[in-house]
């Protein structure tokens, strides 16, 4: 089969690969009809994220046609219709029962790589590195997935690829942080990254009852599709208004309710702070850059939350852990627990109460994905979301 794989910074190619099989009683193939590439599959085209190695196959938000399945699932039938979770999960363990899937114990067949970077491994993920379990992405013609009776949601055949293909991440992802918010009447909820995330976190918002919403970023592009799509966004330029001043004065001098971070580890910036993150980790000096996060927790409101849906792999430089402590805040943070929340946002979809294909911004073809992966790279104003066929 043909899948898009990795092999290296700024490296990757379309090869032909072994097609998947059955290794367990609990999996399924699935035949891919529709994929997309994530911003977080770009932390790994820039050699962010460790434990990659060549030749494997990139990512996580994926669906299509069952074709086989194992003894163990019964669940599903060939022919059905899924939308896979990126998160990996067997729906059995301490973690699990709690619907904290993506903390799942049983999913991730390499734990010491994550057990010694961060205590505990969280579940495996798809096309996301062999500290992550090394499972084969969804980038491709067929996938294998594990734990096919916990994971796949079945998808009504009235519903096309890409109304749903977004409950695979990034729906369910900004919801989630939204969620994590705690939103009240009359809340103001700042999101910082006009990416896909962002965008859907600040529908999510809201949907859950936010006042005032308040999107972050320098891209105008993003910033004007948000606001044609949330008629009450208000948007923030960071290069042309100081973000903390211009909050201040949105909420009468007190900060947001909550604060989201869906900019994760590749922050940007024009501040000392963001500049030298920039420059030690081009110097391999440190591994994330966490400008947004720490505008997030200096503009938050005393006794607020901050959301952290953005991806972080290492270790941050000048935390303000003093300005969270004193200011009593609440972090809240994590992979998304996507069999939670996937099928009430199905049924937000079939309601008509949310319409997610709003963020697409190009369709190619599989074998395009190169230069996707290029042209993303470069120029996020213009490339917003991928969405690729085999």
């Amino acid at each position: 089969m043909k899948a898009v794989c990795w092999f290296g910074k700024h490296n990757v190619s379309v090869e032909n690969v072994p097609d998947p099989e059955i290794l367990n009683s609990r999996d399924a193939v699935i035949k891919i009809t529709t994929t997309a590439i994530c911003g977080s599959d770009l932390h790994l085209y820039n050699g962010y994220i460790p434990t990659m190695q060549e030749g494997d196959i990139l990512g996580h938000e994926f669906m299509g046609e069952v074709v086989e399945t194992g003894s163990g699932v019964t669940n599903l039938k060939v022919g059905d219709r899924v939308v896979v979770p990126f998160t990996i999960s067997c729906g059995n363990c301490f973690y699990c029962e709690r619907e904290l899937y993506s903390a799942c114990d049983n999913s991730n067949p390499k734990p010491d790589i994550a057990e010694t970077l961060y205590g505990y491994t969280p579940a495996g993920l798809f096309g996301y590195t062999h500290m992550l379990g090394g499972f084969a992405g969804g980038q491709a013609e067929y996938v294998r997935v594990p734990f096919a009776d916990v994971g796949p949601l079945k998808i009504p055949e009235h519903l096309d690829d890409e109304q749903v293909l977004f409950l695979s991440d990034i729906f369910p992802t900004g919801y989630m942080a939204a969620e994590n918010c705690n939103i009240h009447e009359g809340d103001t909820v700042a999101v910082w990254g006009a990416g896909p995330v962002g965008q859907f976190a600040v529908k999510s918002a809201f949907m859950l009852g936010a006042e005032k919403v308040v999107l972050i970023d320098h891209y105008e592009d993003r910033l004007e599709l948000a606001r044609q799509n949330n008629e009450n966004l208000i948007t923030i330029n960071f290069d042309d208004k100081e973000v903390y001043d211009k909050l201040l004065d949105l909420t009468g001098g007190r900060g947001p309710d909550s604060c989201i971070d869906a900019v994760g580890l590749e922050a940007h910036g024009t501040s000392p702070d963001a500049i030298l993150d920039y420059v030690k980790a081009n110097m391999y000096l440190a591994t994330d850059r966490p400008h947004a996060l720490r505008q997030a927790i200096y503009a938050c409101r005393k006794g607020g939350t901050v959301s952290v849906p953005g991806v972080y792999g290492g270790f941050l430089d000048k935390f303000p852990f003093g300005a969270a402590f004193n200011k009593g805040l609440t972090l809240k943070m994590g992979q998304t627990h996507m069999q939670k929340y996937m099928p009430k946002l199905l049924a937000a979809i079939e309601e008509g109460k949310i319409d997610t294909t709003f963020v697409i911004s190009h369709r190619l073809k599989l074998s395009e994905a190169p230069i996707a992966y290029d042209k993303f790279n470069k120029d996020k104003n213009a490339w917003r979301k991928v969405v690729l066929k085999p």
